[in-house]
């Protein structure tokens, strides 16, 4: 039998009667049931047994009852998320998060900016939105770069400035590289009983099917990502084809009078802040789409920061788990088909160019560059104009 509202604080008030003392308090913690409501359940059972002959108090009427705060209040959980999101810390592929601001604080904030909240329900948004509490872990030696908070903040005050100008913003990155080919892929999925998908034993890569190297680009503002499957070398111009390629088939629609396009990439692989050739096929991206590239590199050892790993290829990822990636038409379909409940779209194409590896730029060529560096870490933070200003 399941308890309507009436049984359910009378029931509450009758354990915590059970006490000799602090027995609501030891309820309320247990059952999360208020002390008002415990209370209540209390003085209707004390009122039926000095007068048995009174009615039983009635049960609300459906939708009554005082509304869910961010029912009377629909702005509060942006206002909270923008506090909380430019200092998310702990690795974002995992579905907990956590936060180094307190409740307390959080809460004095959002109550400052016009949404009047307790700590306690700041915390019960935070739990309900995947958030937790976490801490310290010892796992890694060394010692992280001393502006790395400070080059967080400042990308993420250049993202803001840039959407706020509607001007694309983009996140970049290479996925893990795949061998293509009846494979053991990580996870599970439903099959009858007894009856596994068979898979080769060993994972030595297929001569003739490859391997698969996915690009992404990840348009921040509209929840969208393109990916481009290469089965060459995953290098600086593989990278900026595949921006290309998305602005082309998805940028250009959302963004038609842009003029500016920011790259926030990590800082190493193909898309490396110390990679010249990197800044040398930028420059030939800028050159060919006519439009400034505002770029921003995430500091050594934080590329799980970008948005890119956590809005894009963890769902990819958690979409083809326990499928054997048999062939490159079978990775695009399974990239193209990943969604998500807040309206992710994802394109997906081959790349079937050759790359060539092992380009040395002179520094003649690198003077060539309309390349400007940023005030704050011009090595992390940079601008590439057009050689030839858009008419």
């Amino acid at each position: 039998m399941v308890m309507d509202e009436r049984m359910r604080r009378q029931w509450a008030a009758a354990e915590a009667m059970e006490f000799p003392w602090g027995g609501i308090s030891c309820v309320a913690n247990a059952t999360g049931i208020s002390r008002t409501t415990i209370l209540a359940g209390i003085r209707e059972l004390r009122i039926q047994e000095s007068s048995p002959s009174l009615p039983n108090p009635g049960i609300r009427r459906p939708g009554g009852g005082r509304k869910l705060i961010l029912e009377t209040d629909p702005g509060l959980w942006a206002a909270l998320d923008a506090l909380v999101d430019p200092v998310t810390r702990g690795h974002p592929e995992s579905p907990l998060r956590w936060t180094c601001k307190s409740t307390r604080k959080l809460a004095e904030e959002l109550c400052r900016q016009g949404h009047p909240v307790s700590d306690r329900t700041v915390a019960r948004l935070l739990y309900d939105a995947g958030y937790s509490l976490q801490a310290n872990r010892k796992t890694r030696e060394g010692h992280g770069h001393p502006d790395r908070n400070a080059q967080f903040e400042h990308i993420s005050q250049q993202v803001c400035r840039v959407q706020k100008r509607g001007q694309p913003v983009v996140s970049v990155d290479t996925k893990k590289k795949e061998l293509v080919g009846d494979f053991k892929n990580p996870g599970e999925e439903w099959r009858p009983e007894g009856d596994p998908q068979k898979v080769r034993v060993h994972d030595f890569k297929d001569k003739e099917l490859g391997k698969a190297i996915p690009y992404g680009v990840y348009d921040l503002t509209n929840n969208q990502g393109w990916v481009s499957v290469g089965i060459d070398h995953d290098t600086a111009y593989f990278a900026t084809n595949t921006i290309r390629r998305w602005w082309e088939d998805m940028g250009s629609k959302r963004f038609p009078r842009a003029t500016e396009l920011m790259i926030t990439a990590d800082g190493g692989g193909s898309n490396s802040s110390r990679s010249r050739l990197w800044k040398v096929a930028l420059q030939g991206l800028a050159d060919q789409l006519e439009m400034k590239l505002n770029v921003c590199h995430f500091p050594p050892g934080t590329s799980k920061w970008n948005k890119i790993e956590h809005r894009l290829f963890s769902y990819i990822t958690s979409n083809w788990r326990g499928q054997p990636l048999v062939s490159h038409q079978a990775i695009l379909n399974l990239i193209a088909s990943t969604t998500t409940k807040t309206g992710l779209v994802v394109q997906a194409a081959m790349d079937t160019n050759t790359y060539q590896t092992g380009i040395k730029v002179s520094d003649e060529e690198m003077a060539t560059l309309r390349l400007t560096p940023c005030k704050f870490h011009g090595n992390w933070n940079y601008v590439i104009a057009p050689r030839k200003e858009k008419i």
